[in-house]
């Protein structure tokens, strides 16, 4: 037990090592992996921006405001604290091949729920009946529904991430600049998928390869840098393609 606290201490301690910095900033594999977990959290979790936003709307606006901002903190906590753990324990198989499978059910799972979907959205508030908002009151009940859903959509991606990379400061710079991607710009990214709707599908393309790639890797068998890159750019520019010859499709029909 002693031992594996300290492991995860040493991982911790990472986090402060001047060196590391040095070599994740100069060094362009880094940017590149870096800019790949940005743009996956971008198309995964822009419709979840609007998610949240619809769970403080019943509050006054400066209580919206510090509300999403608690949840941006907290966020930030959770994927601090997961990334570290996360680090030490993605080097045992068997976790790998657990975090492999839940990628591979994610991606399953979309694919899967989109052919029955019916296009009904909702759009409500908290329920102002929540227990949250007994025990905390309308602020601080929001403020932690706020919170267990941004730990809820940081799962997903703190596992792909593991996929993409295993360096410390990659996953943290990716993850951090992901989850402000997320409250940020989301509409851009919301404008992106409206424009071409198969993007969101290409994320989820993504994920089943992260998912393959992570349980190779149980196999010593390591996809490098420049194929990876290379299947992502294969990816992203299949879909725009596709989406351009349906555009054409229905243009000439």
């Amino acid at each position: 037990m002693s031992e594996l606290f300290h492991n995860i201490m040493s991982t911790y301690a990472l986090f402060f090592d001047g060196q590391m910095w040095v070599e994740v900033l100069t060094d362009p594999v880094s940017w590149g992996l870096i800019g790949t977990l940005v743009l996956m959290e971008g198309l995964l979790s822009a419709d979840n921006a609007l998610v949240l936003a619809v769970m403080v709307r019943h509050l006054p606006e400066k209580q919206r405001r510090k509300a999403l901002f608690y949840g941006l903190l907290g966020a930030y906590l959770f994927r601090f604290v997961a990334i570290g753990i996360g680090v030490f324990l993605i080097k045992l198989w068997w976790v790998k091949v657990l975090g492999a499978a839940y990628l591979a059910w994610l991606s399953y799972k979309y694919f899967r729920d989109k052919r029955r979907e019916t296009g009904e959205e909702e759009e409500q508030g908290l329920n102002q009946n929540s227990i949250l908002i007994h025990l905390f009151g309308p602020l601080w009940g929001t403020v932690v529904a706020v919170e267990l859903m941004d730990i809820a959509f940081s799962v997903d991606s703190v596992i792909a991430a593991f996929g993409v990379s295993d360096k410390v400061w990659v996953l943290l710079i990716g993850g951090m600049l992901g989850v402000l991607m997320m409250r940020g710009v989301a509409s851009v990214f919301l404008k992106l998928i409206d424009r071409i709707p198969e993007l969101e599908s290409a994320a989820y393309v993504l994920i089943a390869f992260i998912a393959v790639k992570m349980l190779l890797t149980v196999f010593n068998i390591h996809i490098s840098h420049t194929l990876f890159f290379v299947i992502i750019f294969l990816i992203f520019a299949g879909t725009i393609l596709i989406h351009f010859r349906k555009n054409q499709k229905y243009t000439h029909s």
